[in-house]
């Protein structure tokens, strides 16, 4: 008798590849960009919406060896990070939250050796906790400059008018190391007038923080984000925070345009991820035969199709109904009638010959043909680092060469 564990995958669900060979190469390509007469720059990774849906269970391993620094959102995620650290008996990488702490994930944090952004006054009432749990060494801190994107952060003006000055009183439990901000508009344009107007501030804002509190130097700054890692050299600063990027993915269509413009070339990105999927079902349907719920697609001849047990709870959306296909033996077959729930049905009448199982590819390369992330998206009205990191965390993800 089998054992059968509540809520692994079956042997018919679909499944995630990951390519290492594929994240190698888009870090070496990326620390191509993180060289200059000065040296070379830290490369960061940003691991935060479960490293961009990939997976941060399974990326983890595989990105740490290649970066200098881990980014994550939340401060679990962090402590995670360090505890695989500790297990595997590896050195400890700078790590970063990005996000939002409170009080007692700082003290973790800060026994954990993790570094955090301050980007908002709550952090008065996390030094007087701090001080309390008495800590071996002060927790080290990244200031956030509000440039221009209107979330977290401190303004240049607020700098110097006095609003970090709980800073220079908590140097005991606080120690500044870093300042950052996040550009707003480098992804969607081709002209940067606006970052290079959001840099100036960052300037600004660099020098008001020098003046008013207590930093150690040298101090780590770091603004770059994908976009602005490939076409704006001097956001590159001493950190790269590099996103989406890594994972082969180009931030948007104006990136790559500006991409060749800026450096002469288009460097290689090759997409990590592809989404694969055995049939439940593969049969013919007689012409006139109904498809789906709501009997949105009728057979205008008799068809074979395959049942793939995947659907929206999976993340394959339900704006893809009628759009898109996936691939089979090479050629494409398309998605008829609505996706559902755990399924969509997809004509393979040209693709196979005959009833036999087969394994759909619904994101990735099969033979000459190639279903790009960017397609998706465009079919169900998104993005694709939303159709990403909507992938299901249950989904099965597997490492593959």
């Amino acid at each position: 008798m089998h054992e059968v564990t509540a809520g692994a995958p079956g042997k018919v669900a679909s499944r995630l590849e990951l390519s290492a060979g594929a994240l190698a190469a888009n870090v070496a390509t990326l620390r191509k960009l993180s060289v200059d007469t000065n040296g070379p720059r830290a490369l960061g990774a940003v691991m935060k919406g479960n490293a961009y849906g990939h997976g941060l269970t399974q990326m983890l391993p595989l990105v740490h060896p290649l970066v200098d620094v881990l980014y994550f959102i939340t401060p679990g995620d962090a402590l995670t990070a360090r505890a695989f650290e500790q297990t595997k008996g590896l050195p400890r990488k700078q790590v970063l939250v990005i996000g939002a702490t409170d009080a007692e994930e700082a003290v973790a944090l800060a026994r954990a050796g993790v570094e955090v952004v301050v980007g908002d006054g709550s952090w008065r009432e996390t030094a007087e906790e701090l001080r309390r749990a008495k800590l071996e060494h002060p927790l080290r801190v990244h200031v956030h400059v509000d440039t221009g994107l209107g979330r977290e952060g401190f303004t240049p003006g607020q700098i110097a008018g006095g609003e970090l000055d709980f800073l220079r009183e908590a140097a005991d439990v606080l120690r500044v190391v870093g300042v950052l901000s996040h550009f707003a508009n480098t992804e969607d344009v081709t002209e940067q007038t606006y970052a290079e107007s959001q840099l100036d501030i960052f300037e600004g804002g660099l020098m008001a923080l020098r003046t008013s509190v207590p930093v150690e130097e040298p101090l780590q700054r770091h603004m770059a984000a994908s976009a602005a890692t490939l076409v704006l050299p001097r956001a590159r600063f001493d950190a790269q925070r590099v996103g989406i990027s890594l994972y082969g993915l180009w931030p948007s269509t104006e990136t790559r345009l500006s991409a060749r413009l800026v450096l002469g070339r288009v460097p290689e990105l090759r997409p990590v991820l592809s989404w694969r999927c055995p049939s439940q079902v593969v049969k013919w349907l007689p012409a006139g035969s109904y498809v789906g719920y709501g009997c949105t697609y009728r057979c205008a001849e008799a068809t074979r199709v395959a049942v793939l047990p995947v659907g929206y709870y999976d993340g394959y959306a339900r704006l893809l109904s009628g759009k898109a296909h996936v691939l089979v033996n090479g050629r494409r077959c398309p998605v008829l009638g609505r996706v559902m729930m755990n399924h969509i049905i997809v004509d393979v009448t040209r693709a196979t010959h005959d009833e036999r199982p087969l394994t759909a590819t619904l994101l990735g390369k099969d033979g000459d043909e190639h279903l790009h992330v960017e397609k998706l998206a465009d079919w169900a009205q998104t993005i694709h680092y939303e159709f990403t990191t909507r992938l299901g965390a249950h989904l099965r993800r597997v490492v593959v060469p």
